[in-house]
């Protein structure tokens, strides 16, 4: 891949791929096998682990850990000092270690993921998701759901850009920013 920015108190192992215009900033570490896209920011004091892909365009504050089995896709951003698990059943005395261990998590492109939010492993967040800071996410959230609590319930719908849609009786709603329109039915939003 091409040229990227490291900060000097950062490591980078062995077996990694950096896309051009990336970031990494102060005391970061990109373990073996890892997988970054182009244009991403890492922030301070970031852990990619051990075979983990990151689309283009991601975000990724201060203080968060990404482990194996975690894949986020394109312009994802993930607030300072939230938390991907990848184990359900944690014991010191029977360690878990290794990929064949490890529960999958999808976070789809676009979606957002607030401060201090615990991703519990084996769920897919949904494109351009709005997770609420401090939320904890036990279930799959479907495309653009704002969730907020613990455990996280919709509370809400937000479109691609950002903008929280408000339907009409026919469940129709069109995003003030883009002028996309959107769709809710069956419990779920689709853009049409």
């Amino acid at each position: 891949m091409g040229k990227y920015f490291k900060h000097s108190s950062s490591y980078i192992d062995d077996n990694v791929e950096v896309g051009e215009g990336t970031k990494i900033w102060h005391f970061s570490h990109v373990q073996k096998g890892a997988w970054i896209g182009k244009n991403c920011i890492l922030g301070q004091n970031v852990n990619i682990g051990s075979n983990v892909n990151i689309g283009d365009f991601c975000k990724i504050q201060n203080n968060v850990s990404i482990y194996e089995g975690v894949t986020l896709e394109d312009y994802v951003f993930c607030g300072p000092s939230m938390v991907f698990t990848n184990i359900l059943n944690p014991r010191c005395k029977y360690p878990q270690a290794g990929s064949e261990f490890y529960i999958k998590t999808l976070v789809k492109e676009g979606a957002s993921i607030g401060a201090n939010t615990t991703i519990v492993c084996g769920h897919t967040i949904g494109k351009h998701a709005m997770v609420g800071a401090g939320s904890v996410v036990t279930k799959d959230i479907p495309d653009f759901a704002l969730v907020v609590g613990n455990p996280a319930k919709i509370i809400g719908w937000y479109s691609e850009a950002g903008e929280k849609l408000i339907f009409d009786k026919d469940g129709i709603a069109k995003c003030k920013r883009s002028g996309k329109t959107y769709k809710f039915k069956n419990n779920m939003v689709f853009e049409i």
